[in-house]
């Protein structure tokens, strides 16, 4: 059974500012995944100016093997210091780990992290370190399948003072909450919104400070193979869908020709559902021996919106697609259960599509686009073109 990482962070601004104090940063070298989440002194553009230096240069330095203690001192050096206050200041939680979940994790002013362990939230040991006149604590990391590592900025402990609650959202009441709504199928992403979003819910849409979640989480591997229609030369059909049916990997098909080609192939019958679940998404089919079957360049073009909002950190919408339409599904698939995808684009001219504002080009930047965005998801994505 193969194992990997995956990420994924939302953020809600402190009401009123355009700029988030906070930042998260991550980078993925090999076996490696490194995530630093910084939190930066006040709010607005100075906050933000010295989160977004802190991340970059802690997760850049630490990506490369850089030792913490050489990672801080260049922070202290490197960071304006504030004519105010007279400091220069930004908390952060840094997690290094690699895809069989052994690793660390440093924190830094920054609220406790949480690690969701077997079912349920516990606490990690952490250990004590004076750096540069900073007390640094590091947690060993040895994480096991659907464990999950949660870091936050200190919005999240303050959610609901003097609102909903007298002193914040305490960290056992955090961990309690969690207990009940994290389930193992949920993405890194949809652990960090679950939590973002309830935090946004206590300052009743109006946060009184920069909120933000970062989760890393390791799950099995999960392939999936997407064809995206028909290959240019008639007669490399059978070759070019013997390729998308091979390995270990769900298998879909987005297209009516395609469609057929398919179950063609396997001798099996292609139906087509008659519900219209959403009036603007095309019916889904049904081939046996494929996961899921769509239409072509308008589910796509749904997908594309569903993923550019998927992708924003600022998003507290559910990452589970409750919708039962073709895009839905499919974005399901690709955004919540794959960790690998492999699309198969045939570029063979649609004759149905003769006449409408629908060409090659268009679908080709549609699948591109779509690469691109599940590419900033954290997922591996392969395009073959035929």
């Amino acid at each position: 059974m193969e194992l990997c990482m995956e990420y994924g962070c939302t953020s809600v601004n402190k009401y009123g500012e355009e700029l988030c104090g906070d930042n998260v940063v991550s980078m993925t070298d090999g076996d490696y995944t490194t995530l630093v989440l910084a939190d930066g002194l006040g709010s607005g553009v100075k906050a933000n100016i010295l989160s977004t230096l802190t991340s970059k240069i802690l997760c850049t330095m630490a990506a490369n093997g850089i030792d913490i203690d050489e990672c801080v001192e260049t922070l202290i050096q490197t960071l304006p210091v504030c004519h105010v206050r007279g400091v220069a200041y930004s908390t952060f939680s840094l997690i290094r780990v690699n895809n069989e979940g052994r690793g660390f994790l440093y924190e830094f002013d920054n609220p406790q992290a949480i690690y969701y362990h077997g079912g349920k939230c516990v606490d990690l040991t952490r250990e004590e370190f004076d750096i540069c006149g900073k007390l640094v604590y590091k947690s060993e990391l040895d994480l096991e399948e659907n464990d999950v590592i949660m870091v936050m900025s200190d919005g999240t402990i303050h959610a609901g003072i003097g609102q909903i609650l007298n002193f914040g959202w305490e960290r056992q009441q955090i961990m309690d909450h969690l207990d009940r709504n994290i389930k193992d199928t949920m993405s890194a992403r949809a652990v960090a919104c679950l939590l973002t979003s309830a935090c946004n819910d206590l300052y009743l849409d109006k946060p009184g400070d920069d909120t933000t979640v970062a989760a890393v989480k390791i799950r099995r591997r999960i392939n999936v193979n997407i064809m995206v229609g028909p290959p240019v030369d008639k007669e490399k059909d059978n070759f070019y869908v013997s390729q998308f049916m091979e390995g270990d990997s769900k298998k879909v098909v987005c297209g009516g020709t395609s469609s057929q080609i398919v179950a063609r192939y396997l001798n099996k019958p292609l139906r087509t559902s008659f519900d219209f679940p959403d009036k603007d998404v095309p019916p889904i089919g049904y081939i046996e021996g494929v996961d899921l079957t769509t239409e072509g360049v308008l589910t796509m073009r749904r997908l594309l919106e569903l993923s550019e909002k998927y992708l924003s950190i600022n998003d507290l919408t559910p990452k589970v697609f409750t919708k039962q339409d073709g895009a839905s599904l499919l974005a399901n698939v690709l955004f919540e259960e794959a960790t690998h995808v492999r699309f198969f684009v045939g570029q063979s001219v649609n004759v149905a599509h003769q006449g409408l504002p629908i060409d090659i080009t268009m679908k080709m930047k549609l699948v591109e686009k779509l690469a691109s965005n599940m590419r900033a998801m954290g997922k591996v994505v392969v395009l073959n073109y035929d």
